[in-house]
């Protein structure tokens, strides 16, 4: 009969079985160290369906804990773990090992797993970018319900086609990595950037808001929704599935014919 201790050893076995040993190849930056940025590698034993939060992790708590990165809930909500991995803007919370990793003939790591900050950003620290001018031009397109009169007594009621007409950009959760992949705005940081458009949308398509023409004239302004050149990085970038290029479509045909 296998002891307790046997069956421990046991699992153990089989779960180191199924590690991967990766490299994680992050791009480094410590303004009190150099001014100029450098790659390091680390190599993590990690389980394919685990996160690249997890390797990260795993590197500050064992190995390095002067790595730097933002994350707060981990289940894609916060949007605070917004990073550039293999070359994309994802959330290191919603990417998969076994999704982003190269194996060769044998079942071994080929490449390693290459991350750095979200471009266009002023980078603070290793994987932490200044987000002040992102969220200012978020608070510039007046991003919450603007009516007149008295406070209500009751709900402001809206259909549910109404409620449709702007769902899909309801679900920005401000992680940035729309904006960051836009090359408008990697060349041009005044750009309002494609989060605070979409945030705009969201409001200037609510039946029940009365500032969609203030909003319209914030972003018709040179640095507003006419920089965009409609390359899709934006949609391809959002974690949420939001239609980015879509809703600044839209805003654009808004400011053409006033229809909203």
């Amino acid at each position: 009969m296998a002891t307790p201790t046997m069956d421990r050893v046991e699992e153990d076995s089989a779960a180191s079985a199924h590690l991967l040993t990766v490299t994680f190849r992050i791009r480094r930056f410590n303004p009190e160290v150099s001014d100029e940025a450098w790659w390091q590698d680390f190599q993590v034993d990690i389980d394919p369906k685990e996160r690249v939060l997890d390797g990260l992790h795993k590197i500050k708590w064992d190995l390095d804990g002067t790595l730097t990165f933002r994350r707060s809930c981990a289940h894609g909500v916060c949007g605070s773990d917004a990073m550039r991995i293999n070359g994309k803007n994802r959330l290191a919370c919603k990417t998969l090992i076994k999704d982003i990793v190269s194996l060769d003939k044998s079942g071994s790591v080929s490449k390693p797993i290459t991350i750095e900050a979200i471009k266009g950003m002023t980078v603070l620290k290793d994987l932490v970018v200044d987000m002040d001018p992102f969220f200012q031009a978020y608070r510039d397109v007046m991003p919450f319900l603007v009516t007149k009169g008295n406070e209500p007594t009751r709900e402001r009621y809206q259909s549910a086609e109404d409620r449709a007409r702007f769902d899909d950009t309801t679900k920005c959760i401000l992680c940035a990595a729309c904006t960051s992949s836009c090359p408008v705005f990697w060349n041009d940081g005044q750009y309002f950037g494609p989060a605070a458009i979409v945030n705009a949308h969201r409001f200037i398509f609510d039946s029940r808001d009365e500032a969609g023409e203030q909003r319209l004239e914030i972003l018709n302004d040179r640095d507003g929704v006419w920089r965009c050149r409609t390359t899709f990085n934006c949609t391809d970038a959002c974690p949420r599935g939001i239609e980015v290029t879509k809703a600044i479509q839209e805003v654009k045909r808004a400011l053409i014919t006033r229809r909203f």
